[in-house]
């Protein structure tokens, strides 16, 4: 549909002069950002930073008070079928799953494509299936989620993301609400992802995984974007002293 030279016009997400206030907290300050299709940004920083705010502004979960945020050339639509139709192009998966607790697996996939995309329902049930088989969770297709553990629902919640075939996906501490062992299952399928080109913003508290997959890493601080860096200069040469202060807290333990 675009040509090389005219998806490289402009980022295919464009934060600029966002602020956002919850009372007196000014918890987005000034914030610039921009990610280019592809682009697998990873945003880290201490509790409070407004990581969490930052991703959710991204497809208006969040409303700012100030400035522009872009989503492929297109500035965020305030309310109505402008703004279902950009969330459909913009995956989100949050830490606590969100899945529908009384639909199965297959149905929480087909939801969205047939209900937002006017996909016919055996299309979306195939796509779904091989999505499902993509994450490793075909075999659940057919229970409830509370049927599953943690890890295997998060993983439905990024097949159902992706079955929107969404221009850009966003992460929210997609493993902060999982047991240890099974952060593993749901990053090697983020990593698959990031390999494959899928543009990602990911808030996370996992280095490892920003380490291996992140294009370029944004530590956030008291609402601020403090420093950016690809990942190996950022862990090893921060610049910032706060960043310096952050990294020495987490890489010990």
């Amino acid at each position: 549909m675009t040509d090389a030279g005219t998806a490289a016009a402009h980022p295919l997400v464009e934060l600029v002069g966002v602020n956002k206030h919850f009372g007196d907290l000014h918890v987005l300050q000034d914030i610039n950002l921009s990610v280019a299709t592809g682009e697998v940004v990873v945003v880290i920083g201490p509790s409070g930073s407004g990581k969490s705010t930052l991703c959710r502004a991204i497809n208006r979960l969040e409303t700012i008070d100030s400035g522009t945020i872009r989503v492929d050339g297109q500035e965020l639509p305030a309310e109505g079928k402008a703004l279902a139709k950009l969330r459909a192009d913009v995956g989100m998966v949050f830490q606590s799953f969100n899945l529908f607790a009384h639909k199965t697996v297959l149905e929480n996939v087909t939801l969205g494509p047939i209900k937002a995309r006017g996909v016919k329902p055996d299309a979306a049930k195939k796509e779904a299936m091989e999505l499902l088989e993509r994450v490793g969770v075909a075999n659940q297709a057919h229970k409830l989620p509370a049927a599953l553990s943690g890890g295997q629902q998060q993983r439905v919640a990024i097949a159902r993301s992706l079955a929107m075939h969404p221009k850009v996906m966003l992460f929210d501490e997609p493993t902060s609400a999982l047991d240890p062992e099974m952060i593993n299952e749901v990053l090697d399928v983020m990593v698959a992802l990031a390999r494959e080109g899928m543009t990602m913003i990911v808030v996370t508290h996992e280095m490892g995984f920003a380490r291996k997959a992140a294009k370029r890493v944004v530590f956030m601080a008291d609402g601020r974007v403090v420093e950016e860096a690809e990942p190996e200069t950022f862990f090893t040469h921060p610049t910032s002293d706060r960043a310096r202060d952050f990294l020495s807290k987490i890489l010990t333990h």
